[in-house]
């Protein structure tokens, strides 16, 4: 197993990913994460299951999915709000998931198996955690996939 980059971003990665597996028993195929002054997003990239993935073909199956995961999250999410706080320095103000399209339908974001967890931070990220982007404003983007 090759040793990754320990940037800020692929910790937070590393830790998302273990915490959606301890909590749903399903590891994301990927995960992105993006912090944008004192927001950070992180989207899990097939993250439900094959059976969530079916049940919510239908829009009323979806809806479950949906409320599932937000009352899932909102039930445990004190563990990943603690590990982001202790990576980034900063305390976690407010946290949600969403399992829902920006745009399309919402059985094809379902179909994928993506979910989106939003974090408002009590502050934003020291720049030296995070690598710029050029225009001064601390961002990063970082990608995992699972081991």
């Amino acid at each position: 197993m090759e040793k990754l980059d320990s940037s800020v971003a692929q910790q937070i990665a590393r830790a998302a990913s273990a915490f959606e597996q301890r909590r749903t028993g399903h590891t994301p195929q990927s995960v992105a994460v993006i912090l944008s002054e004192n927001t950070l997003v992180i989207t899990l990239h097939g993250a439900l299951s094959p059976a969530e993935r079916a049940l919510a073909q239908s829009p009323a199956g979806a809806a479950q999915v949906q409320e599932f995961h937000r009352q899932l999250f909102s039930d445990s999410a004190d563990t990943l709000r603690e590990e982001i706080k202790r990576i980034t320095g900063v305390e976690v103000r407010e946290a949600t998931a969403e399992v829902e399209p920006t745009s399309g339908t919402v059985v094809q974001v379902f179909t994928t198996g993506t979910v989106v967890q939003v974090f408002l931070l009590a502050s934003g990220v020291p720049a030296s955690n995070w690598s710029g982007n050029g225009l001064g404003v601390p961002s990063q983007t970082a990608e995992v996939l699972p081991c």
